[in-house]
């Protein structure tokens, strides 16, 4: 049996927040999730209104139900409550489950000792999951290639975006860069917008120029497949005007301040994950 064999799964959500609602709604369009056979549970009335309305799936108090329901686990709490959803659905849990954790910096190893099954995989996915273009790494316990839960999350996470399977040390580094990044690059519209603005434009009119300019510059890395700084050069011409704001990049240490970002979201992710 293939991972493709296992469509459409019956998945619980441990946690109903807004990434659990994203993932719900997109993987019930995608055909990957039966609605009538998933689950979701929260502590909060009106945030299972929300998920239930946004997914069509139910939504309840008891992750003990949930477990009870679904074959596959979707951890998608804050990381300092996932020792008590852990607690409250180990003795529920069977070798039929498969433990999915979205939540960051909570290692496989404390995964396991948390939950007590082997069939774990760890996710580290960005908020743009909200909006189908995720970009996301994951790493699972069992790392043999023939093993169908790496084909299953890849299926699962690729239908919101880009998923990388990666060996879980280097999963602070995605928390580094595409973790932490959407925030980097907001802060980049938003200056680039200011920058709009003083030069004469309406803020409404700048911003949207920005944000535009983000998101083609971004499409055409993906699809054009060629170095970004040889599609930099290909934008400045000699003695131009994007040559001269290229130098005051520069000047700013631009690219320096980009990689000490990275390095150090990614560093502080690790520090969190050995706290207890």
């Amino acid at each position: 049996m293939t991972h493709e064999d296992l469509f459409p799964l019956s998945i619980g959500f441990l946690g109903a927040g807004q990434m659990a609602t994203a993932l719900g709604a997109a993987w019930a369009k995608a055909g990957l999730l039966d609605a009538a056979r998933s689950r979701a549970a929260d502590p909060y009335p009106e945030t299972r209104a929300k998920f239930q309305a946004a997914t069509g799936i139910e939504a309840v108090a008891s992750n003990a139900a949930v477990a009870a329901q679904c074959d596959v686990l979707v951890v998608a709490v804050k990381p300092h409550n996932v020792s008590a959803v852990a607690a409250e659905i180990k003795p529920a849990l069977e070798p039929r489950h498969f433990v999915i954790s979205i939540a960051a910096g909570v290692t496989l190893d404390t995964l396991a000792a948390e939950f007590g099954t082997a069939r774990l995989a760890r996710v580290m996915p960005n908020t743009p999951c909200l909006v189908g273009a995720s970009a996301s790494g994951y790493a699972t316990r069992d790392q043999r290639p023939n093993n169908a839960d790496i084909g299953l999350v890849g299926k699962l996470f690729g239908a919101v975006g880009q998923a990388f399977h990666l060996p879980e040390n280097l999963l602070d580094a995605v928390t580094g860069l595409s973790g932490s990044g959407p925030a980097y690059v907001y802060m980049f519209i938003e200056a680039l917008a200011d920058g709009g603005v003083k030069a004469g434009l309406p803020r409404p009119v700048a911003q949207a120029l920005a944000a535009q300019t983000v998101l083609g510059a971004a499409k055409m890395v993906i699809e054009t497949g060629q170095h970004p700084g040889a599609l930099k050069d290909a934008v400045a011409s000699p003695g131009g005007t994007t040559i001269a704001g290229i130098h005051e990049l520069e000047r700013s240490a631009f690219r320096a301040a980009a990689i000490g970002a990275v390095e150090a979201a990614a560093r502080r992710a690790g520090e969190l994950g050995k706290k207890e």
